[in-house]
């Protein structure tokens, strides 16, 4: 009992089967995912989630499964826990549902593989034993036609003595057409019978022996899994011994090898003797010269049929090879298999070998269509042979007796003739202000006489700037500004504040012993007022709070980012970090920044607007459109820009996907500059893992808090493989912690689907666990310049 012996003509219901298979382990899975978040809550919300569970999991297909009976059991008694809190929730996590949702997707492929094989052959079998052979007929025919008229317009040619000998060439080629195009059909037709043999005494059931075999192994892995849950969730009371005891025994009742004899039981058919493919004599009704199933050998054909006879052995000697090397590798990763097998501790393990098994039985199909290739062009081969054999030494006879023609020329009778790719635009970043020189007493006495004049006009006045860059800008004994106020006596406004401390040279207070002498002017190049850009559409929202599409006074269109006013100062210091790194650089890579308003609450950091989106959604929405050689041009301007930064000793410290935009012109700049940082060793130190993006971050970083130019290529390494990816996410079916650890063990990720080989070893150098052994970004400019020249 078996798929490919008794499921021959029920190819829907086999479909029907996978589909209810993957509903099941969705659900399964979706239980396992509330179990973990629902451990901890008391009994009622493990009940409620249990009834839920049972509703959906009762939709099955109508047959007997010890894989649904099981599964309900453990619903069932899973009831009873609802008294006892949620344990060992993270190794839950990380065993059976990391491996069920690996199994999932297997057995996805495992579908997907059976669908494709089945229409490959299931196509190839009508093409061979239908489609070509009716081309064939249908040629004969023409080419019959083609011969009679040849031979009536020769005995015409004969009778009146008007160039024979043309219209005895024209019956000739007419006559070879024929007779060659007779041998092709009689080969295609002893090709399509052996062809049709095999597909319904080989091919298919092994197709569906190997899909009942991959079936069969993901319900071992399952009742693994299951086998693993049970223990996991187990508690050391009686009672609850006593609830897992039950639903071992359901577990155990699973046997792979008899899930599906139910299911083969309901959906049996009978397969229906398929009609032989035979020789269509009708074909010889007009021509008494052929014969069905024979070579025709003669003067017209001979040369043809040695060409053909050593192209067959050509082709036969390939295939075998072909064959041999399919068998090969068969063995190779049969034994792999076995050793790695050896070594899984756990049950649910063999959810790792799932993958290799479904290569091994997609290699077991090639070496059987090879087989099936191979039994055709050797009965091909064998049937020339013979005739050749057969005639060895003897000259081919004439085919066409012409006098004998030229005799018979009673009548002539005339026969009819029978007649055709989109863009993107740039993101946001920030600015802050930078110490301008300082003014003159002159200047400053010239404008503190208008006494009157608004505060936020005053050159003295910053506004909310932090603390700290005030005492940066305050170099000098004497340097003052203002930020909000003093303490002292009191006047009707600041400006006149100022003028009297100034003018007076009085101490501001007695504690502090400050004097104003020099007045530090703003930065008019880069702080704005929050009257010179009008806010329009949200756009999003950032960190510390919304951002806007805002237009300048001269109709600019620009992205402003806002900072909340209840956010605590420290963050504040976080926002106007990043203007006050972007405001250093100028590079066609990194986005740029506009300007700030810092004058009141809230602040705003004025950039360029890119109104396409990051470089992450890009990929995303246009993988079927991107070209490898545009792919290249990303990552070469991502190198670009960060070989400028390395240059300036920023370090960026969140380098990924999200956080770069892609401009209308296709050129990827470098944003969100956040988290950045610029120290003039080019190394900066920090603690602790809040807010760290685990799955871009270097080793080193993660470890002991040390950034550097070589942790952001580690994230460059990152990026490469989003970019080639088309923006999955890295380390897939990975938490950040498991990543972490596998990263620790040595494991790298393999590369994308059709990355370019010499991209994916920068990858690998990106990714060295030393620093010291990455290489710079102004080597991974040069390099990726020149694998950029080789796609043009």
């Amino acid at each position: 009992m078996g798929f490919g012996s008794d499921l021959k003509n029920s190819h829907e219901a086999v479909l029907k089967l996978q589909d209810w298979e993957l509903r099941l382990l969705e659900t399964v899975k979706k239980f396992m995912a509330l179990r973990i978040k629902s451990d901890k809550e008391y009994a009622s919300t493990l009940q409620n989630l249990c009834n839920q569970v049972d509703k959906e999991s009762t939709i099955q297909v109508n047959y007997v499964s010890n894989v649904s009976k099981s599964w309900l059991l453990m619903i069932q008694q899973t009831e009873q826990l609802s008294r006892i809190m949620k344990t060992h929730a993270e190794d839950l996590n990380s065993g059976p549902l990391h491996r069920l949702t690996m199994m999932i997707k297997d057995k996805q492929q495992v579908k997907k593989s059976y669908i494709a094989v089945h229409q490959q052959i299931e196509a190839e079998m009508i093409k061979v034993t239908k489609t070509e052979l009716e081309k064939l007929k249908s040629s004969y025919r023409q080419l019959i036609k083609e011969m009679n008229y040849a031979k009536e317009k020769y005995k015409e040619a004969l009778a009146k003595g008007k160039e024979p000998e043309k219209a005895k060439d024209r019956y000739d080629k007419a006559t070879m057409k024929l007779h060659m195009l007779h041998n092709q059909y009689v080969l295609a037709l002893k090709g399509a019978q052996l062809h049709q043999n095999q597909y319904y005494d080989t091919t298919l059931p092994l197709l569906l022996d190997s899909l009942q075999m991959m079936q069969e192994e993901m319900i071992k892995a399952l009742k693994g899994i299951f086998d693993e849950y049970s223990q996991i969730t187990s508690l050391v009371t009686e009672e609850i011994v006593n609830v897992h005891k039950e639903i071992q025994m359901s577990v155990e009742q699973i046997d792979p090898s008899t899930e599906y004899n139910d299911f083969i039981d309901v959906h049996r058919t009978i397969a229906a003797k398929e009609e032989e493919v035979e020789f269509d004599t009708s074909l010889l009704e007009e021509n008494e010269n052929l014969q069905a199933n024979e070579i025709m050998w003669n003067n017209l054909t001979a040369e043809s049929l040695q060409v053909k006879l050593k192209t067959l052995a050509e082709e036969l000697m390939q295939t075998q090879q072909m064959l041999l090397n399919k068998e090969e590798a068969v063995l190779e990763l049969e034994k792999r298999i076995e050793e790695s097998s050896k070594t899984y501790e756990k049950k649910s393990d063999i959810v790792l070998l799932i993958s290799q098994k479904q290569t091994l039985e997609e290699l077991k199909q090639s070496v059987q269509q090879l087989r099936c290739t191979e039994a055709k062009f050797t009965a091909q081969k064998e049937l020339l042979e013979q005739k050749v054999q057969e005639n060895e030494g003897k000259e081919p006879p004439p085919v066409i007796n012409y006098e004998e023609d030229a005799r018979s020329v009673t009548s002539m009778e005339r026969k009819e003739r029978v007649s055709k790719l989109e863009s993107f635009r740039h993101s946001i970043a920030g600015i802050i202000r930078s110490p301008k020189p300082v003014l003159g007493s002159s200047t400053f006495s010239e404008r503190m006489s208008i006494v009157e004049k608004p505060l936020m006009e005053q050159e003295w006045y910053h506004g909310a700037i932090p603390r700290i860059e005030a005492q940066d800008l305050l170099k000098q004994q004497g340097d003052f500004l203002s930020l909000y106020r003093f303490e002292g006596t009191g006047f009707s406004n600041i400006p006149q504040l100022i003028e009297h401390h100034f003018t007076t040279k009085k101490v501001i207070t007695k504690k502090s012993g400050v004097v104003l002498l020099n007045p530090i002017a703003k930065d008019k190049k880069w702080v704005l007022s929050h009257e010179d850009v009008t806010l329009g559409e949200l756009l999003g929202k950032g960190n510390f709070g919304e951002v806007y599409k805002g237009i300048l006074k001269d109709k600019t269109a620009v992205a402003v980012k806002t900072c909340k006013e209840d956010v605590p100062q420290e963050l504040k210091m976080k926002f106007l970090q990043e203007a006050k790194i972007l405001k250093q650089y100028d590079h066609p890579n990194i986005v740029k920044l506009i300007g700030v308003c810092t004058q009141r609450q809230p602040i705003y950091i004025i950039m360029e607007l890119i109104p396409g989106g990051d470089f992450l959604s890009y990929l995303r929405k246009k993988k079927d459109e991107i070209k490898p050689k545009q792919l290249v041009k990303f990552s070469l301007d991502a190198a670009c820009g960060m070989a400028y930064l390395e240059s300036k000793n920023c370090i960026h410290r969140d380098l990924a996907a999200r956080n770069c935009l892609v401009s209308e012109n296709n050129i990827l700049k470098i944003s969100d500059f956040g988290m950045s940082r610029q120290e003039e060793g080019g190394v900066y130190s920090s603690s602790g893992l809040k807010q760290i993006p685990i799955k871009w971050t270097a080793p080193e970083a993660l470890n002991y808090g040390r950034y550097s130019s070589e942790s952001d290529v580690w994230s460059f390494g990152i990026l490469l493989w989003e970019t080639f990816s088309f923006g999955v996410c890295p380390y897939p079916g990975m938490t950040n912690q498991q990543a972490r650890e596998q990263v620790e063990r040595g494991y790298r990720m393999s590369a994308p689907q059709n990355c370019p080989e010499e991209i994916f070893k920068i990858m690998v150098r990106c990714w060295d666990y030393k620093p010291e052994n990455r290489p710079r970004f102004s080597d991974l400019q040069k390099e990726l310049t020149t694998i950029k020249r080789k796609f043009t």
